[in-house]
């Protein structure tokens, strides 16, 4: 580099590397399309993500029964259960087998066959003193158990009795077999 070169460099001023009005609009209004962008994406987001968040209730319990009609041999009982499901409330009709064990506690079986989900009765013709199955034969002990065709046993309901009343909680894996 001779002389001239350098001198001519050395005296340049500095070129700085600014932002252009361009830029700057780019810039400007893509930061406050976003921030506008989530304000109205966030309220849906916790909208949908809310029933996640939210602690479930422990199951509450249904007055179904007075103590003093429930005998050894299983009664079918139908009551109803207030559930809320996001945002969605009902009040499902339910039914519970209730009879009292051999050591005298009370206990509740779910009507619904574990083979494939259809409605049991108890006794009749085809399995006295059992719960059948009608639609493929299955059938059940007094305390639930499976006999024939069903891989699990009934499930069982959760009991509390408290001033003369049954009350039935959630159901739950049976305890009794």
């Amino acid at each position: 580099m001779n002389h001239n070169e350098q001198h001519e460099t050395a005296h340049k001023p500095i070129k700085r590397k600014e932002m252009t009005r361009r830029q700057f609009l780019s810039y400007t209004l893509g930061g406050a399309t976003a921030f506008m962008g989530m304000g109205a994406v966030l309220p849906m987001l916790r909208f949908a993500v809310d029933p996640i968040l939210t602690k479930k209730q422990a199951g509450a319990f249904v007055k179904v029964i007075e103590e003093a009609e429930v005998t050894k041999e299983p009664k079918q009982v139908a009551f109803k259960v207030h559930q809320v499901d996001g945002w969605y409330e009902s009040d499902p009709k339910m039914e519970a087998y209730i009879a009292k064990g051999d050591d005298g506690k009370i206990f509740a079986l779910s009507p619904v066959c574990k083979h494939l989900g259809c409605t049991i009765s108890w006794g009749g013709e085809e399995a006295p003193n059992e719960y059948h199955c009608p639609c493929h034969g299955a059938r059940y002990t007094k305390d639930g158990k499976n006999l024939k065709v069903a891989p699990k046993p009934l499930d069982e309901y959760e009991v509390k009795v408290e001033n003369g009343w049954v009350y039935l909680g959630p159901l739950e894996p049976n305890t009794r077999v």
